[in-house]
C-alpha cells in the first residue's frame, strides 16, 4: 500500500509546455506514472510528444481524462491561480513545485481551499513518489521532480521538508537494500498545504508502512506539533534529522520558511521535542537511514 497516490492515479501536469514542465513530464511517463493530461492555456487540442493530449483549462482535462492529480509547473505570478484551478476542477491532489510564490498569495489560496477536497501538497516542494517494483526495480507514481531511479518499492515512509534531503534519506535506504511506501517532499516555505503531522498521520494509519523518517529544519513549529502527536498516538518508530543546527539567528537556510524569531524555531528545540517524543535523532544527514534501521 501508499498514502496519497498509487501507480494507478492518473495525473495531469499543469505548465506541460514550459521546458520545465515538458522535461518532468517526461521524466514521470518514463517511470511509470500515468500521465493523462496537460495543460497549457490557449494549446488545447495539441498533444504533448503525441500522446498526451493538452487541455486549455484543468477542469475540462480533469473532466476528458478522469485524472485527479495534478503537478504544477507554472512561474510564480500564476501558480496561486493554478492551485485554484485544480481545487475548482475537484481533484483530489495538487502538487505545486513551483518555488517564490507570494506569500500573500499563497495566504489568500490557503483561505480559498478552506472546506473544499483537494489536498495541496507544496509549494516550493520536489512532491511525491509511490515506487513500485518493475522491469528495473523502479516504477509506479512521480509527481514533481524527484529522481525516480533512487527510489526502491518497500515499508519506510519519508516526509521532508528539505528536497535535497529527501532524496538524501530515500537513496541511503535504497543502497541499504530497504524500500520506501512514499516519500513526500512538504516544502519549505512558511504557507503551504501539507504538514508533517498530516503526513505523519497518514503513514501512521497505512497497514503497509512499518517505519517513518522525518526531515526538518529551523523556522517554524510543525515538527514540535508532528513530535507532540508522535509521543501520543504514533505506533510506529520514527526516526529524525534537524537541518540547521548551526544556523545564526535570523539566518535563511534555503527556505522562505526556514527563519528563527523569537527564540522560536531553533534547531535545539526541535531536537529536544523529537528526543522527548521517542524519535530517534540522526546526528548527522547520512545516518538517518541507519538511525531508523537501528529501531527496527
Amino acid at each position: 500500500m501508499s498514502i496519497l497516490v498509487t501507480p494507478k492515479t492518473r495525473v495531469l501536469i499543469q505548465g506541460i509546455t514550459g521546458s520545465f514542465g515538458a522535461r518532468h513530464t517526461q521524466l514521470s511517463l518514463a517511470y511509470g506514472t500515468q500521465v493523462v493530461a496537460g495543460v497549457t492555456p490557449g494549446k488545447g487540442g495539441q498533444f504533448f510528444e503525441n500522446k498526451v493530449p493538452i487541455f486549455d483549462t484543468a477542469a475540462e482535462a480533469a473532466k476528458e481524462t478522469g485524472a485527479t492529480a495534478s503537478a504544477i509547473f507554472v512561474p510564480p505570478a500564476f501558480a496561486a491561480d493554478a492551485i485554484l484551478e485544480g481545487v475548482d476542477a475537484g481533484l483530489d491532489l495538487v502538487v505545486c513545485i513551483t518555488e517564490g510564490i507570494p506569500v500573500n498569495d499563497m495566504v489568500k489560496v490557503k483561505r480559498a481551499m478552506e472546506g473544499r477536497k483537494t489536498r495541496l501538497i507544496g509549494p516550493n516542494c520536489p512532491g511525491i513518489v509511490t515506487p513500485e517494483a518493475g522491469k528495473d526495480s523502479h516504477g509506479g507514481c512521480r509527481i514533481g521532480i524527484s529522481p525516480g531511479y533512487i527510489h526502491k518499492q518497500g515499508d519506510i515512509g519519508v516526509v521532508s521538508r528539505s528536497g535535497t534531503l529527501t532524496y538524501e534519506a530515500v537513496w541511503q535506504l535504497t543502497c541499504r537494500g530497504v524500500g520506501q511506501s512514499t516519500c513526500v517532499g512538504i516544502g519549505g516555505d512558511p504557507v503551504n498545504g501539507t504538514s508533517h503531522l498530516d503526513v505523519i498521520k497518514m503513514f501512521n494509519a497505512d497497514p503497509a508502512t512499518r517505519g517513518i523518517i522525518m526531515i526538518g529544519e529551523i523556522g517554524g513549529s510543525t515538527e514540535e506539533e508532528a513530535a507532540a502527536w508522535i509521543k501520543q498516538h504514533c505506533k510506529k518508530p520514527v526516526a529524525g534529522f534537524i537541518a540547521g543546527a548551526t544556523a545564526p539567528p535570523g539566518r535563511r537556510m534555503g527556505h522562505a520558511g526556514a527563519i528563527i524569531s523569537g527564540g522560536k524555531g531553533t534547531a535545539s528545540a526541535k531536537i529536544a521535542a523529537f528526543r522527548d517524543a521517542g524519535i530517534g535523532v540522526a546526528p548527522t544527514p547520512s545516518e538517518m537511514a541507519d538511525t531508523l534501521l537501528k529501531m527496527l
